[in-house]
């Protein structure tokens, strides 16, 4: 136990040490608000898009094709807590459709970017980095998709011009085309060499740190300012109901081992800002989504780690 527990450590520790290291430096002044957005630009549209596309253009992808459970089990559980933050919303705090909606989103919807592709690069290496890609290209999407529906479709309908800003918004997404350009390098068989490899590899290894610190400094961005009830019961059913579901899942639905471990690490991930961004359109559930996108990332330093301590890595 002791062991796993210092495996788990080497892991964990330099992942929310750099966050905290982020946060640190924008509440001191050391790094002001300008350098939060443009590292965080930086991490988004590029250092990371090129971490993937190297990764799929040389990962070694599964004989036996996709394994469904993979992605049965992944979204039942993001759409239970999805379901689960609305009605808690609604009946726990009163609140109204719409922002029951922005509850929802943030409850189902997780940090996998700056915190998910680190961690489970950390914890599985090349090996889980396939899975991990793979859902991601599919995970902001459908997740958004969903809200949008929900949100719009019951204020007086879905309109074309909410669709093409969502069709946008993807189209020009550089994590989506990160994955999408490594899948057709693979597909073509064509792996980076010589002085571009070096470029591309210089590029990825920078896009972790960068985005830990970046996470970092943006935290300051979202504090605690009321609405701790709320905010505490969406962390909750980001970092425990939804990995939870997904644990029970991958037990019974085929997958490989792997796979199945990244699914319920991927599901463990904190708030994502995307929930946040939509409720400042809206105008409503800020405060709560905002808290639980802080507050899930705190928490999550030791929920992760009891989630690596019940899939047994290290």
């Amino acid at each position: 136990m002791l062991a796993q527990l210092g495996a788990i450590a080497f892991i964990v520790a330099p992942v929310f040490g750099l966050i905290g290291l982020g946060f640190v430096a924008s509440v001191s002044g050391h790094l002001r608000e300008r350098a939060a957005e443009g590292l965080s630009e930086y991490v988004f549209g590029l250092a990371v898009p090129v971490l993937i596309f190297k990764t799929l253009a040389e990962a070694q992808l599964p004989e036996a094709g996709q394994p469904w459970g993979y992605w049965i089990a992944y979204f039942t559980g993001a759409f239970a807590v999805f379901a689960l933050g609305m009605l808690a919303a609604r009946r726990l705090f009163g609140r109204d459709y719409t922002e029951s909606v922005i509850h929802g989103l943030t409850s189902g919807q997780g940090n996998t970017v700056f915190v998910g592709v680190p961690l489970i690069l950390q914890a599985y290496g090349p090996e889980g980095a396939v899975p991990l890609f793979l859902l991601l290209a599919v995970h902001l999407p459908i997740m958004m998709l969903v809200a949008i529906v929900l949100t719009e479709g019951a204020s007086g309908g879905l309109s074309a011009a909410s669709l093409r800003r969502l069709a946008r918004l993807l189209a020009f997404n550089p994590i989506l085309l990160g994955i999408f350009l490594g899948a057709i390098a693979k597909l073509v068989d064509f792996q980076p060499g010589g002085l571009l490899k070096q470029t591309l590899d210089m590029l990825a290894a920078s896009a972790v740190p960068c985005a830990l610190v970046s996470l970092g400094l943006a935290l300051h961005r979202y504090p605690m300012r009321g609405d701790f009830g709320p905010a505490m019961t969406i962390a909750l059913l980001k970092l425990i109901v939804h990995p939870a579901i997904v644990f029970a899942l991958v037990q019974v639905l085929p997958m490989p081992p792997v796979w199945a471990n990244v699914a319920v690490v991927f599901a463990a991930m904190p708030c994502g800002i995307n929930a946040y961004l939509l409720a400042q359109r809206y105008g409503v559930g800020v405060a709560a989504s905002a808290g639980a996108v802080s507050l899930s990332t705190v928490l999550s330093l030791f929920t992760v780690t009891v989630w690596f301590l019940i899939l047994g890595v290290g």
